[in-house]
């Protein structure tokens, strides 16, 4: 056997353990559902502190995700990968506290100001990778959570999750066309945070 077939034939025993967990989750077995939390916990942490950037309401967050599951667990059919199915849990879960928090997904404040320099150079939903030179993690990490909170959370659910405007539109309650908005106006927003962090750098240099 090739290393590729035992690790598709591991692989496939870890999905059927994983099957296996979820219906003895769905019949109250807490045992099962506590290997499930063991498995998906950081996954889910690390997607709500990149859409919240604070590690308290993260791990608050992380808890409701889980408490969410254990209630909808019943409800999971198995149509999708229950990655799949729980990271869509966790993302509505968070998004539903930015509501509660009256954290607007979309700024008309912001979206009127700006003028001239913030007209978009290319169609929306262009590939725009011109964040000049190689940018250090930490760095890009630090500016993206300096974005304000809604442009955060279009920028994570599109650069950082892969998730299409339609369905980010679905899911965050915005038209598809916002979505392209905030996301252009998110990167142009991080570009600015980056230049200004790498001159502060420099000057300190």
């Amino acid at each position: 056997m090739t290393d590729r077939e035992s690790k598709e034939v591991q692989r496939q025993g870890t999905d059927s353990n994983e099957a296996e967990l979820i219906e003895r989750a769905k019949q109250g077995d807490a045992q099962a559902f506590q290997a499930l939390y063991d498995k998906h916990k950081r996954r889910v942490y690390s997607l709500c502190l990149r859409m919240t950037s604070n590690t308290a309401e993260a791990e608050d967050l992380t808890q409701e995700a889980f408490l969410q599951l254990y209630r909808k667990i019943g409800t999971f059919r198995g149509e999708s990968a229950f990655s799949t199915w729980l990271h869509r849990l966790s993302v509505n879960v968070v998004l539903m506290q930015l509501r509660k928090k009256s954290l607007p997904v979309v700024s008309l404040e912001e979206s009127t100001q700006g003028g001239e320099e913030d007209t978009p150079k290319k169609d929306f939903g262009a590939e725009d990778l011109a964040l000049a030179g190689s940018i250090d993690r930490l760095q890009l990490q630090r500016a993206v959570d300096d974005l304000p909170p809604g442009y955060r959370t279009i920028f994570v659910l599109h650069d950082v999750e892969g998730y299409e405007h339609n369905e980010i539109a679905s899911i965050v309650g915005c038209s598809i066309g916002n979505s392209k908005s905030q996301l252009h106006k998110a990167r142009m927003k991080l570009r600015d945070l980056l230049k200004r962090s790498r001159a502060e750098k420099a000057g300190n240099s």
